[in-house]
């Protein structure tokens, strides 16, 4: 049994799929970030043209 155990531990198959997972959530958690934090931006540069044209007689959005 604890032969079994050693080779298991030993045993280095599947150690790059691990590292590719890893690496891929990390390319998906900052992608989520970018897209939440371009979001937010971008709502804020429609709100200041909203806020600009509201006094100027243009047709407000829905």
């Amino acid at each position: 049994m604890k032969a079994a155990v050693k080779r298991f531990l030993k045993d280095e198959r599947g150690l790059e799929t691990v590292e590719y997972a890893v690496i891929l959530g990390l390319i998906v958690a900052a992608t989520i970030g970018l897209v939440v934090t371009l979001g937010k931006w971008t709502g804020g540069q429609f709100q200041g043209v909203v806020n600009t044209t509201a006094g100027t007689g243009a047709a407000p959005l829905p």
